[in-house]
């Protein structure tokens, strides 16, 4: 997209980080899938916070508080209106995306899923979406079954279709693979996983920065993010549920906040969302997740989709002309990931021959070794896309690339 529709050159303008040079090199940063980088009005936001009204949020008898509490209970709007949620009640604040699926996988979980029940998990998916429903599993005599794949990094939907019946009571998928990039037909998947009576839980974790999601209209009974991958704070993430079904699950931790009344006879619990968030919250994560989004709302976000899939075309298009180059992963929806290997070169030494001149990618397994195992791949090598990222930057990348595989 041309810069008079979407001027890359501003938004870089306001992530401070970006103007700095790695090894005597412009930084060219494409690790954006492990964690985006901060706007100026994050940064402010945070700081503004510790500077002029740090204070613990709620009950609280003095003007600091107040204003935390305005600041925190605010930031929990902004939310509910960015994915779209019938009220704000139904946003709950994390320490990010794992710790969404554990609340679920043990409050729902351990209340709803039995001996013999099934729970599908695509294969796919990080390793967060797999571990909490098999310990769940484990523990309540389930079964958790993986959701085959095809070669191109597509969730086989026919093969899915043939997992459901009645005793699946949890589907979990992410919206977009963190690995390769694959957006998945969650309309699709919900509706059939709903048709068996199933729920289904929503990784957005590697969607929320790319395009805008509404929960209402994915009809999903789940959905979690983390603000680090949202231009936001680590530590602070979200999740979002169906009212009903957050009223009828129990407390995940307990402590303070998420209790109305507390006796050595009897506890009684709080109204949502107050129940699930025992003890202080990260006041300023929260704080900084609600600046993220505000500065994307002042974007187009329609532009930013153009912008990024330019930037996936134009790597796709130097990647055909790169010899001894090959694509993991080439389903026809994607975003924001370009994974890969170079022949006869170890994932691990591409990326530190790529850092030597200032290009920043993941290598490894990414946390999704059963992907890895399925691909029969080790690992790849992940360059992954921003909306502050640029053509130079992916030209920068393969010109890196040659010179690695001349050290090769």
């Amino acid at each position: 997209m041309s810069n008079d529709v979407f001027n890359v050159q501003k938004v870089r303008d306001e992530f401070p980080i970006l103007d700095q040079e790695i090894n005597g090199h412009p930084l060219v940063y494409l690790d954006n899938a492990a964690t985006t980088q901060k706007p100026n009005a994050v940064i402010e936001a945070i700081s503004d916070y510790y500077r002029g009204y740090n204070s613990n949020v709620h009950r609280g008898a003095h003007s600091l508080s107040d204003r935390a509490t305005v600041a925190f209970e605010h930031a929990r709007d902004t939310v509910a209106k960015f994915v779209c949620s019938p009220k704000k009640e139904q946003v709950i604040w994390t320490r990010g995306t794992t710790e969404a699926i554990n609340l679920v996988a043990h409050s729902w979980g351990r209340n709803n899923i039995g001996a013999g029940d099934k729970i599908l998990v695509s294969t796919l998916e990080h390793h967060s979406n797999i571990v909490p429903w098999q310990i769940l599993a484990e523990e309540m005599g389930a079964q958790l079954i993986p959701i085959p794949i095809l070669t191109t990094g597509d969730i086989d939907i026919p093969a899915f279709s043939a997992l459901l019946d009645e005793r699946v009571k949890m589907v979990s998928v992410g919206h977009v693979s963190n690995a390769l990039g694959t957006v998945n037909p969650l309309k699709n998947i919900i509706s059939a996983a709903h048709a068996v009576g199933a729920k289904v839980f929503i990784d957005g974790a590697q969607a929320v920065a790319h395009f805008p999601v509404d929960v209402q209209a994915l009809g999903c009974d789940f959905y979690g993010f983390s603000g680090h991958k949202l231009f936001g704070p680590t530590g602070i993430g979200v999740l979002w549920g169906r009212e009903a079904l957050l009223n009828e699950m129990p407390p995940y931790h307990g402590g303070g906040e998420m209790i109305e009344s507390c006796s050595f006879s009897g506890t009684t619990f709080n109204v949502l969302p107050y129940k699930f968030e025992a003890g202080t919250p990260d006041i300023a994560g929260v704080i900084g997740l609600a600046a993220a989004i505000d500065y994307l709302n002042t974007l187009d976000r329609n532009a930013i989709i153009a912008h990024e899939r330019d930037l996936l075309t134009y790597c796709h298009q130097l990647a055909e002309k790169c010899s001894g180059l090959k694509r993991v992963g080439e389903a026809e929806n994607i975003a924001g990931v370009f994974s890969f290997l170079l022949d006869g070169a170890h994932p691990s030494d591409v990326g530190m021959l790529l850092d030597q001149q200032g290009v920043a990618v993941r290598t490894g397994h990414h946390c999704a070794q059963p992907l890895m195992e399925a691909l029969n791949v080790p690992g790849t090598v992940r360059a992954s896309f921003s909306m502050y990222n640029t053509r130079e930057d992916v030209e920068r990348f393969f010109a890196a690339l040659e010179k690695v595989k001349q050290f090769i």
